[in-house]
């Protein structure tokens, strides 16, 4: 009694702070079943949503070690400027683009838009009911807002290391905040490609391909970087850094566990754990069809394509995630890997399109591949072959020309394309006046 006495000021504060504690233990009632499941479904969509931010790393990372060292800081620069871009365009005008609701069509169901700005139904920010329980209306934005971002990202690796750094800018504004949402409102804002039965479950046409249509576009307006190809023939111009785009691939491996298993958009234990090791086992074999299709054709294992094919699987198997068997996922995955292989050398050497990263490969063409890959390898039978071709034809059609379309008129006014000089010299010293790598020397053909 006597020690506790001599340690009465600690007494005291358990003691009060218990009692403090009391009447909130005391009222709070046990959370029911729907209300847990609203809380389990709301937090793995955030946690789904921090996965697809990473990604924005892993591109960062990715693009930056496949270039040369004296365009790093200009990679790193768009790749952060893009993430701020995306989310205040999707927040401006985006989401309401892409997601109108019902009474907000323009056009039949081609063009919906429901105001500008964000703001929750009624202005409950709780909003239990949102998305029949599932998760609120801000984790929706931000989830979505997310993936926003990622269709420029994917441009920007296909016109690294010659476009005006304030033009691509520009071109992301627009491609980001208007044309991205307005097509994806087509399928996932319930528009007539999701009336006609078309089907996307993450985004190989509606994130990547759109991406890549865009990338085809700026590579087209641009042209080839200096010395990429020399009376017809394709010289090689390495990046500067494997480690880098080797942590990059990763991130964007781990970040995709997100991009796919939070567009279950909820926590239900089977879908998510399916789409987990689709997701993952499409990614392992497009690294293996990479591997074997490079050592065949180049007669090495190249690790830059080995790296690519991991993400032609995961580009892949995004369209079909839920909804193929894993044995599917693995021969989606493995196709993916030859392709992107396949396309690199014949995009670089016959088309001569020069593309520093392979964006097009990778998600254009593989994007491509995984949407018509639904069609033949889907277990639902309302997911035919026709109706995903038709919305490839579709986002085709629309995305290459308005991409094209924003890219000629910036090239006509602003300019598109640094100067021959800057261009030899680095972006990092001609854009922003400062190096990646200052004090180092670092031995590259530049």
């Amino acid at each position: 009694m006597k020690k506790l006495w001599q340690h009465w000021p600690r007494v005291l504060t358990l003691a009060v702070l218990g009692m403090m504690a009391l009447p909130f233990s005391a009222l709070a009632a046990e959370p029911t079943a729907k209300e847990a499941l609203f809380v389990a479904n709301n937090t793995w969509m955030l946690v789904a949503t921090f996965l697809v931010f990473i990604m924005h790393l892993g591109f960062a990372t990715l693009e930056s070690g496949l270039t040369r060292s004296k365009n790093t800081v200009n990679i790193l620069f768009k790749n952060v400027a893009i993430v701020a871009i995306g989310l205040l365009t999707y927040a401006a005008v985006g989401f309401n683009l892409m997601y109108p609701g019902d009474g907000h069509w323009i056009a039949g169901k081609w063009l919906g838009f429901s105001g500008f700005g964000i703001s929750a139904p009624d202005g409950d920010a709780g909003l239990i009911g949102y998305a029949d329980g599932q998760y609120t209306y801000w984790t929706d934005f931000i989830f979505q807002g997310m993936f926003a971002a990622t269709a420029a990202t994917i441009v920007s690796g296909a016109v690294a290391e010659r476009v005006k750094l304030n033009s691509f800018l520009l071109f992301s504004t627009v491609f980001v905040g208007l044309v991205y949402p307005f097509v994806g409102s087509w399928k996932w804002g319930a528009g007539w490609l999701d009336d006609l039965g078309f089907y996307d479950f993450a985004g190989s046409t509606l994130v990547h391909s759109v991406g890549g249509w865009g990338a085809l576009a700026g590579v087209i307006v641009l042209g080839p970087r200096i010395g990429k190809y020399v009376k017809g023939v394709s010289n090689a111009i390495p990046g500067h850094s494997m480690p880098l785009a080797t942590i990059g691939v990763f991130l964007l491996w781990l970040g995709w566990f997100g991009f796919n298993g939070g567009s279950v958009l909820s926590a239900d234990p089977g879908p998510v754990s399916l789409v987990f090791v689709t997701t993952t086992l499409a990614a392992a074999a497009g690294i293996i069809g990479a591997m074997v299709t490079s050592d065949v054709i180049q007669k090495k294992p190249d690790l830059s394509m080995v790296l690519n094919g991991s993400l032609a699987g995961l580009v892949g198997i995004t369209a079909g995630a839920d909804t193929v068997s894993v044995l599917s996922s693995v021969i989606i995955g493995g196709i993916a890997g030859v392709l992107v292989v396949v396309s690199v050398i014949f995009i670089d050497s016959k088309l001569q399109l020069d593309d520093p990263v392979g964006a097009l490969s990778v998600h254009l063409v593989c994007g491509i591949w995984g949407t018509l890959a639904v069609g033949i390898f889907s277990t639902n039978p309302d997911h035919t072959f026709i109706r995903q071709l038709i919305g490839v034809i579709a986002y085709g059609a629309v995305c290459f020309p308005a991409a094209f379309a924003i890219f000629s008129v910036i090239k006509s006014t602003m300019g598109l394309r640094v100067s021959e000089k800057e261009e030899y010299q680095g972006l990092d010293i001609g854009e922003h006046g400062m190096e990646a790598y200052a004090g180092f020397q670092i031995f590259t053909n530049e």
